[in-house]
């Protein structure tokens, strides 16, 4: 008999050490259940007061809810914040697909924190027709700016909202200066037609360009330039300087085609490279002056006071619509006259004439 055991593969598996537990199952059990308790409005309130990023976030995620049952708890938070709002300086960046939106916003935060400023980034990333998902991705290209301690990037899907903001950026701009933040940054989904809402909630409004990629005003006409107290010719680096030069004396005779502001601003144009960090403080420089002149004008308290009557306008309208295709009567009538319309029995003014009548009980 032979006693000899058969010689082992060199190719077998060792046994591993294991590893030890990273996380004690009492750990484990208090965070299950701190993220199951649901603090107050009150709570929460204190919490963005103080300045805590938590606190800050879950009040947004309640604000940005479609649940009916979140609605009353984010209007007392927002009710709550409104006394320590309107501090800040609110600033919209917008640009077309590709121009460096992301990193410029990172560079020109990372200026920002650097001389004493507590900045809040609202990145408004656009959702599919489709899936109506959003990447949301907007957070990982800002690396160094999301670990600095004085600012807080927060990305938001712009859902079937147009103009380039999210549905609730309005009220998120309010929690974010209750929390301390002096300097709003609101990075839009890209340059379009309807890429004008930002404008109506922002002190300040950047257009960014690109030299060298072909005729970019074909996809914004004029609306966005008159629009635009600063237009900043981004990527002046390497190859790409002479043409950003050329760029800015180009844009700088579009500017003069158009009429005068209401502020008393004449609209700049610049160069800079969010790459290599050039030429940002030049950018921050021309907010400065903008808000000095505006303040000094009283211009910028009139705007300010113009742009909370449109958002009363807005949220009626917003209202009016979630009522309107959540009402119990419309939608059985709704499907109904869709499938008239679509069999040419009935025009689609009149099916909506319909429905508004049943609607309103005329």
């Amino acid at each position: 008999m032979n006693d000899k055991q058969p010689k082992k593969s060199a190719l077998h598996e060792k046994e591993g050490v294991p590893q030890p537990e990273t996380l004690s199952a009492v750990s484990l059990q208090k965070i299950v259940e701190s993220r199951k308790k649901q603090p107050t409005a009150k709570e929460l309130i204190a919490g963005i007061v103080s300045g805590d990023k938590v606190a800050l976030s879950r009040a947004i995620t309640l604000v940005e809810s479609t649940n009916v049952a979140h609605l009353a708890k984010a209007s007392e938070i927002i009710t709550g914040c409104l006394p320590h709002a309107n501090q800040s300086v609110r600033i919209g960046i917008t640009g077309v697909p590709g121009v460096g939106k992301s990193t410029f916003i990172e560079a020109f935060g990372k200026l920002l924190t650097a001389v004493g400023k507590k900045v809040a980034v609202l990145a408004v990333d656009p959702s599919s027709t489709i899936s109506h998902g959003s990447i949301l991705g907007d957070k990982t290209r800002m690396e160094e700016l999301v670990k600095d301690a004085n600012a807080y990037i927060r990305p938001s899907a712009s859902g079937e909202t147009l103009g380039g903001v999210a549905r609730k950026t309005r009220e998120t701009i309010i929690l974010c200066e209750a929390a301390g933040f002096d300097t709003i940054i609101i990075e839009t989904v890209g340059v379009g037609q309807s890429e004008t809402a930002v404008h109506s909630m922002v002190d300040f409004f950047l257009l960014l360009k690109i030299s060298g990629a072909g005729d970019e005003l074909q996809g914004i006409k004029r609306g966005i330039m008159e629009m635009a107290d600063a237009i900043v010719i981004n990527k002046a680096d390497g190859d790409n300087i002479n043409k950003a030069k050329l760029a800015k004396t180009e844009f700088n005779r579009a500017l003069h085609l158009f009429p005068a502001k209401s502020s008393g601003w004449i609209p700049t144009v610049s160069t800079c490279s969010a790459y290599e960090k050039t030429d940002i403080d030049a950018v921050w420089q021309t907010i400065s002056d903008y808000v000095a002149l505006v303040k000094a004008n009283h211009y910028f308290e009139q705007k300010r006071q113009d742009q909370n009557q449109f958002w009363m306008l807005e949220t009626i309208n917003e209202q009016l619509k979630n009522d309107f295709y959540t009402h119990p009567e419309i939608g059985q009538l709704l499907e109904e006259n869709k499938k008239a319309v679509a069999k040419g029995e009935v025009s689609p003014f009149v099916a909506a004439q319909i429905l508004l009548k049943r609607y309103f009980k005329e």
